[in-house]
């Protein structure tokens, strides 16, 4: 783990032990509505059987516990790169971009990721990501395909922080037995993933989860 990393884990780990309750994850975001749709880019995590089975054991490990909405294992996703809502965005813009992304991300090596340990905050429980420049990298790299497109880049730049998250905050409820189950799991080993391509996605939330169906994909073959 390098220092940025370890220093970013120690800081939520701290700021998380004063955390008295939960914040309620479902909030509607500006823009956002039920059957609205999104463009992002995701890193997904299908056919992963040891990441399956990790996230399985520790999702049986905090079920027991209130507030937290478990998330399915189809529904592991590290958020990378949004774009825009679906109706507002011409497919034209979304071909260009595809096209300007594959060819970018052809020259990039696949994501040879550590997925743990258990990494907290106000709304949610995620996995620590590492390492985090590979990860960073793919997002530059969409952000240029974007700006060969658009003369404007949508989301900030700066801020990322790569995690993957298990569990959502449902309700704002205590976090002091969270706290002590963490506790219990922040030990445990990481495992490792291989992500061979970066997914581009048309999000939406549904029954407090959230679901998307794959729009395109750009294969990291570097």
């Amino acid at each position: 783990m390098s220092s940025r990393e370890l220093t970013s884990l120690r800081q939520r780990w701290t700021t998380y032990q004063d955390l008295p309750t939960l914040t309620e994850h479902w909030y509607w975001r500006p823009g956002w509505h039920a059957g609205r749709h999104f463009y992002t880019w995701h890193l997904t995590f299908q056919q992963q059987p040891a990441l399956h089975h990790h996230v399985t054991d520790l999702q049986q490990r905090l079920a027991p516990l209130p507030g937290l909405d478990l998330v399915p294992l189809d529904g592991l996703h590290l958020t990378t790169q949004g774009i825009g809502f679906t109706g507002e965005v011409p497919d034209n813009n979304i071909d260009a971009i595809v096209a300007e992304a594959r060819q970018r991300c052809a020259a990039l090596p696949p994501l040879k990721l550590s997925l743990g340990p258990v990494d907290p905050d106000a709304e949610g429980i995620g996995l620590l990501v590492q390492p985090w420049h590979p990860v960073e990298r793919v997002r530059t790299t969409i952000r240029a395909a974007i700006a060969a497109v658009w003369p404007v880049v949508p989301e900030p730049a700066d801020g990322f922080r790569p995690h993957v998250t298990i569990a959502y905050s449902g309700a704002p409820a205590p976090t002091a037995p969270i706290r002590a189950r963490l506790a219990e799991l922040r030990h445990l080993p990481p495992v490792t993933a291989t992500i061979s391509e970066v997914s581009l996605i048309a999000l939406r939330r549904e029954d407090r989860t959230y679901r998307w169906s794959t729009v395109a994909t750009a294969p990291l073959n570097g």
